[in-house]
């Protein structure tokens, strides 16, 4: 079961759309549920809402397999450059340049969104519904996996098990590898990473790229993180047909005690 509402980011000054999953079994049980937030929350549940048409289907998979966790889907920033801006911590790097072939002064407001999430919408959410406080998890896709990441190493004590697929770190590649290397991760349960082995598709430049900048990151989280799990997708292109694939193992994952 899903439900809707808005919330005021306040840094932003902007509402933005939540969408909540209830689990099957949340209105005949009175126990408390761990917490999956998501990031393009609009991608998360239903191809309708979906940009391009193709969601991670969740509600459907969810609701087969009976799953108990409860997913709170945080809709993208449509503004322009609103995504880039929210979902990169810092404004795009040296690295960044090299891999667009531009400057780019996007960026920066990532630290005002994971703020927003961890001391606006968490405590409605924990007041709203039966949650489990000390289970609190996040996963994001692509830009939303450099968040996700970043979230982790801010808020170790909260986000205790990530997701991060595709993850477009390059855009923050040098803050995001001092900032790992600076955080003490020693709380942090499970992280599940992975990479398709042809995220730029017939780019062979990008194909390689993305696999050396996740792994520089899975080298250093390999330091700190001890049940973490880094995957190359044979074949696997940026899009949604090969994320929805993956994000049920993914979740299976992190969940399993």
């Amino acid at each position: 079961m899903l439900e809707q509402f808005f919330i005021e980011i306040k840094a932003f000054q902007l509402d933005r759309l939540i969408t909540v999953y209830l689990p099957k079994s949340y209105h005949a049980t009175s126990k408390r549920y761990p917490v999956l937030y998501m990031h393009d929350g609009q991608n998360v549940f239903h191809d309708e809402r979906a940009i391009n048409g193709t969601s991670l289907g969740l509600e459907a998979y969810l609701d087969e397999h009976e799953i108990d966790v409860i997913v709170v889907g945080i809709d993208r920033n449509i503004e322009e450059n609103g995504r880039l801006n929210e979902y990169c911590p810092w404004i795009n790097g040296p690295y960044s340049e090299k891999i667009l072939g531009y400057a780019s002064d996007t960026g920066g407001k990532g630290k005002d969104y994971i703020d927003f999430i961890v001391k606006e919408l968490k405590p409605s959410i924990d007041q709203k519904y039966r949650t489990d406080e000390n289970r609190t998890y996040m996963a994001g896709i692509s830009l939303g996996a450099l968040i996700t990441t970043y979230a982790v190493c801010r808020y170790p004590e909260i986000f205790k098990k990530a997701i991060a697929l595709s993850s477009a770190y390059y855009r923050n590649q040098e803050k995001i590898e001092k900032l790992i290397t600076v955080s003490d991760l020693s709380s942090i349960e499970k992280f599940y990473m992975d990479s398709g082995a042809r995220e730029g598709a017939e780019d062979d430049r990008i194909n390689s790229e993305f696999l050396a900048w996740n792994h520089a990151v899975y080298k250093l989280l390999k330091e700190k993180v001890t049940n973490l799990r880094f995957e190359i997708i044979p074949g696997a292109e940026h899009h949604y047909i090969y994320f929805k694939k993956r994000m049920p193992e993914a979740i299976d994952y992190i969940l399993k005690d």
